[in-house]
């Protein structure tokens, strides 16, 4: 085996393959990255058995070949290289040799006939989707994903397909995201739930451009194709729960205000709230006015802000992070908050937008 290419290409493949090389494995292969140049292009894959990542590069292929060469090691060497044409060339007992402008290393490989192969996913169901759409969908709701797996379908985010309407929701028993948005050409109804981890790695990949992302499903893995990276994931399994029942219809109490305001306060306030057993601000809402404290041995925090108010006025107090978190990922300037009593869940939504729901569970305070 043997094959040319840009110093700059073949770091980007490895970064982006080496998102799916797992930290802690019994199989020790896994550490590696397959470099398989049996066709006209080298593709680098890496998997950890859950998630499958391949990536093209750009190279000459003098002879055809594949092996297997360790992650961490192969990352940083290319990373170290003069920005100039790598030369890889493998000999026998997968012995590598790799050649850049004054620079050369020998490593030991191992056959890629060892490296476990990626499912096929023939697209049984599919839909297609812009890049930067498919980015902002996941950093609006794979937040709000379960961490702990008490609970292993609630780690994952479900993603349905009617018509033409896609969503996709999130919960962790605490808070619930919701994105919806307008798809055409979808031809099936699809109902998964995709792996956290996966849809994490999945947005670290994609560009904020109209580039398309091709989504196939066949089975019980879900393949996620960009220009010459493929994402190959399993699926969790079991019945999401019916979010759609826990969201209110009505509220006694709405406030409208700018999210950057509320943004800033809830960080400042909260600064004091880490301080405390649990993370604790309250809410105190009056006329055009929201109030946040937070209380702690150390001291305490008081932000007024200007907000438009409809409704009864209401005392109410959250994790912090579980707001803040939120807060983040609406990209309008104005939102707005409902709420039903100080027990209940609020529902936190962009002004002028249907398209995303944020529901919070509150903190019951013992006076």
């Amino acid at each position: 085996m043997k094959l040319i290419c840009t110093r700059d290409e073949l770091l980007e493949g490895i970064l982006i393959a080496q998102k799916a090389v797992p930290t802690r494995t019994t199989l020790p292969i896994l550490q590696g990255i397959l470099l398989d140049c049996r066709d006209e292009s080298l593709n680098l894959r890496a998997t950890d058995l859950e998630i499958g990542i391949e990536c093209s590069v750009n190279a000459e292929i003098v002879d055809r070949g594949w092996l297997v060469l360790d992650s961490r090691l192969l990352g940083e060497i290319v990373r170290k290289l003069p920005p100039e044409d790598v030369e890889i060339s493998v000999a026998e007992g997968n012995i590598t040799e790799i050649k850049c402008a004054n620079s050369f290393f020998r490593l030991q490989g191992q056959s890629g006939e060892e490296f476990p192969q990626l499912p096929q996913v023939d697209g049984e169901r599919s839909l297609t989707m812009p890049q930067d759409l498919l980015k902002s969908v996941i950093r609006q709701v794979v937040f709000a994903c379960a961490v702990e797996e008490t609970r292993p379908i609630l780690t994952g985010a479900l993603v349905e397909c009617r018509s033409e309407d896609m969503v996709m929701a999130a919960l962790d028993g605490f808070r619930l995201a919701v994105r919806n948005v307008k798809l055409e050409g979808v031809r099936e109804d699809i109902c998964a739930v995709v792996p956290a981890k996966a849809l994490n790695e999945i947005q670290r990949i994609l560009k904020d451009t109209q580039e398309e992302v091709h989504i196939k499903l066949a089975g019980n893995h879900i393949l996620f194709g960009m220009e010459r990276t493929r994402v190959i994931s399993r699926l969790l399994e079991g019945d999401f729960i019916n979010y759609k029942q826990i969201i209110p219809e009505e509220y006694g109490t709405r406030i409208r205000l700018k999210n950057e305001e509320l943004l800033e306060s809830c960080e400042r306030a909260s600064l004091l709230a880490r301080e405390g057993s649990n993370n604790l601000i309250k809410l105190n809402i009056t006329k055009n006015q929201l109030e946040i404290t937070s209380n702690a041995e150390i001291g305490d925090v008081r932000e007024e802000i200007l907000s438009e108010t409809e409704g009864q006025d209401l005392e109410i107090a959250f994790n912090s992070k579980y707001l803040t978190d939120v807060l983040k990922v609406i990209e309008d300037e104005y939102l707005r908050i409902e709420f039903t009593t100080s027990i209940s869940p609020c529902i936190i939504k962009p002004e002028g937008s249907e398209d995303y729901t944020y529901l919070l569970l509150p903190v019951r305070v013992i006076s």
